[in-house]
């Protein structure tokens, strides 16, 4: 399966976006009732593939808070956040911006995998989402949820359903379920009335719970 590339310049609005707004408004009462509260707001892509996947592991397990302090000192030290940066920052330094060691490893491997090609961004805008997902679970401190958020923020893939998302799961149960437990067999259900802007519907659930969209 081969994927198109025109998917709207990071930081801009999806080419997808108005589209599948229309299409979940009128397949859907929660969405219908959802969307318009937020008026033109948007799903803002990250544009440098290595970048997203190291602040998605700088903010594993921790608060938001605790996430950014860490991830400024990060910059502190490695302005451009490239590869090379990162590997002559050394897991002392890494270590003193505030990550744990394991966390350290991580990101060192990481920056190897990227300096060494041995993942192929090139190819990931031709590659269906469960090929990119199998090539970064490969990397250390990288797990599949951390794969689909970078599905949905870096390569903006539009049918994402990150099933392991509390969020995802929280906002099904506030809207559809009056807050009772839901099952991944009841997000299933009913994300299958989503199809094909899976991403765009767990976006709106997102901001159910939190208004404000997390850069």
């Amino acid at each position: 399966m081969v994927i198109a590339k025109d998917i709207g310049a990071a930081g801009g609005v999806p080419s997808y976006w108005e589209e599948a707004k229309a299409e979940l408004m009128k397949r859907d009462r929660i969405m219908n009732k959802l969307i318009p509260q937020f008026g033109d707001l948007h799903l803002r892509g990250h544009h440098d593939p290595f970048t997203t996947l190291a602040r998605s592991i700088v903010g594993q397990q921790v608060t938001a808070k605790v996430a950014d302090v860490a991830w400024k000192k990060l910059l502190d030290i490695s302005p451009k956040c490239t590869p090379a940066q990162i590997i002559k920052a050394g897991p002392e330094q890494l270590a003193a911006c505030g990550l744990s060691k394991r966390k350290t490893e991580y990101i060192l491997d990481l920056a190897d995998h990227f300096k060494n090609k041995r993942v192929h961004t090139a190819q990931w805008d031709q590659m269906d989402d469960e090929a990119v997902i199998a090539e970064l679970v490969r990397i250390r401190g990288i797990g599949r949820w951390t794969a689909e958020m970078f599905l949905i923020f870096n390569l903006l893939r539009p049918n994402v359903l990150p099933l392991d998302d509390p969020g995802l799961i929280q906002g099904i149960s506030q809207n559809y379920f009056s807050g009772e437990p839901v099952s991944r067999s009841d997000a299933r259900e009913v994300s299958a009335n989503w199809e094909p802007y899976r991403t765009v519907a767990t976006w709106y659930l997102w901001r159910s719970l939190d208004p404000v969209a997390v850069e």
